[in-house]
């Protein structure tokens, strides 16, 4: 990295200039596939940093970039690191009012954005007043063009950039109020990289090939594919959209090495075993799991169709992002555990009092890539951070080897007459069952238990709610048992591929009313 500074737009210099002829990118949009080798994206990172200079933004400045699943999303956001410009990712699903909040949360002083990849993005930056606008794969009046810009880019001159020097600012869902923007550092999150790369270092290597079609503004994709295969030489395949056929498809055609997605997708890919039968994956040699909790029976029905393991891994944007992961140099823990912290992170649990706990409790950081803090959110900093330390806000059991298993969020636990619950328990209970292909399980107001569990369920087979809950009551205890079990197509999903819990809540809550 040039003048020995931490500068992750740099990732892959070393690639770029061995092997400049490797893909680097290979793009799937509809029937189209596109490939950028190292040499060309190297080029082009240059390219889009010169042009934000000539643009007259300037290191620290923060800019809006809506882009859909595609090279120039990478294309932007590395290019901009090397120029010490800092992007702010939005959610392609977000709503006219979140959009208009992280524009004028963030400062923004320009916006990238490819128009089709949401409805609201052009208007809001314009309602913004933002006059530094580009678009990408379209024309909008009065913006500047993405391949125009880039073809008119003169030199670039790598400034200096500080390791504690803003990388990136995310924005966390919003699920329980407005999202808050997450400040990342380019040493921090290059050190969370090396001890990533340093426990799947069997799957990181150099010629790996990632399938994703998860969106790249979510760390699933981010970090589980884009960083680790340019740091270590790999090719990453980019999907713009999501479909389980095509994605089997291209698990097989383009001899991918491994996919990192959610535990949806993979209950998705269940549904199409005939082509997974049919196909060979000749080159596979492990798939991960993260973002959310992944039943035990699903890993083991995903490793039995596929043939490799299913690791699990657990982070969170602001923690590092990955704070657990297991080691491939050793046998693989046990299903349901998201292996041990990772090296150089600290980890502990507190109970409820605020004492360390053994083996159960809210689980708290410290490593290098957890956040110096949330973007104009003092009062949030003082709650959550504390000497270095993150309240994660996830409940955690560490087992007598040291392996950590996920419990659920310290708001989705609930109490019902006197017992805590924990959601996930319930889904894993319910997922033994052979005619449940999904489920959500949340809490649900009750007469004399204060409030009980209710399901949502999607069923591969024929069933009816009092067959679901006489397994439960068979196999689990009496006071966890779904009280009311509500069936439907498919569960609703956040933009990064999550259940999205609010709204099967309203949804449950709508039928029961009914």
């Amino acid at each position: 990295m040039p003048g020995g500074t931490v500068n992750l737009g740099f990732m892959g210099r070393e690639t770029m200039a061995r092997a400049p002829e490797r893909p680097a990118i290979i793009d799937i949009i509809g029937g189209e596939v596109r490939k950028l080798s190292y040499g060309a994206l190297d080029r082009r990172l240059d390219r889009v940093a010169a042009s934000l200079q000539a643009l007259g933004l300037a290191v620290g400045d923060r800019f809006m970039l809506c882009v859909s699943n595609r090279a120039e999303f990478v294309e932007i956001a590395m290019g901009a690191m090397r120029a010490g410009i800092v992007p702010v990712p939005i959610n392609t699903r977000l709503g006219a009012d979140i959009v208009d909040f992280i524009l004028r949360d963030s400062a923004c002083v320009a916006a990238f954005v490819e128009p089709a990849s949401n409805a609201f993005a052009v208007a809001a930056v314009e309602r913004a007043g933002i006059s530094t606008r580009v678009a990408v794969a379209a024309s909008v009046p009065g913006w500047r063009d993405y391949e125009a810009l880039l073809a008119a880019a003169g030199d670039f001159r790598a400034p200096g950039v500080g390791g504690d020097h803003p990388v990136m600012q995310p924005y966390t869902s919003g699920s329980t109020g407005k999202p808050k923007g997450v400040i990342l550092t380019h040493a921090g999150q290059a050190a969370n990289l090396r001890a990533v790369i340093r426990r799947f270092t069997k799957t990181f290597v150099p010629g790996a090939r990632a399938l994703t079609a998860n969106p790249l503004y979510h760390k699933n994709a981010f970090s589980g594919v884009v960083k680790p295969m340019l740091a270590v030489g790999g090719s990453m395949v980019i999907m713009n959209q999501f479909d389980p056929r095509k994605f089997i498809e291209n698990l097989a055609e383009f001899r991918c090495t491994y996919t990192i997605t959610v535990p949806t997708v993979y209950a998705l890919l269940l549904q199409q075993r005939d082509l997974i039968e049919r196909l060979k994956f000749p080159d596979l040699t492990a798939l991960m799991v993260g973002s959310a909790p992944c039943p035990a029976s699903l890993l083991e029905a995903v490793r039995k169709a596929f043939g490799v393991h299913v690791w699990e891994g657990y982070g969170l944007t602001e923690g590092g992002p990955v704070v657990l992961a297991p080691d491939m140099t050793r046998p693989p823990p046990p299903y349901g555990s998201c292996g041990t912290p990772l090296d150089g992170c600290e980890a502990k649990l507190l109970d409820d009092q605020g004492r360390e706990h053994a083996s159960l409790g809210e689980l708290w950081v410290r490593q290098p890539g957890v956040t110096p803090g949330y973007h104009n959110l003092p009062e949030v900093n003082r709650a959550r951070l504390v000497d270095g330390w993150l309240k994660t806000g996830d409940i955690f059991y560490r087992d007598p080897d040291g392996n950590f298993f996920f419990r659920g969020r310290t708001d989705d636990m609930f109490v019902c007459g006197g017992e805590n619950v924990y959601p996930i328990e319930v889904e894993s209970l319910l997922l033994r069952h052979p005619a449940v292909a999904n489920v959500c399980v949340v809490p649900v107001p009750h007469a004399t238990k204060g409030e009980a569990p209710a399901a949502m369920v999607v069923a591969r087979g024929p069933v009816d709610e009092d067959a679901l809950k006489r397994f439960c009551l068979d196999d689990g205890p009496a006071y966890s048992h779904p009280r009311h079990v509500v069936f439907a197509e498919a569960l609703p999903l956040s933009g990064a591929g999550k259940i999205d819990r609010a709204a099967v809540k309203a949804a449950i809550l709508e039928t029961l009313a009914r």
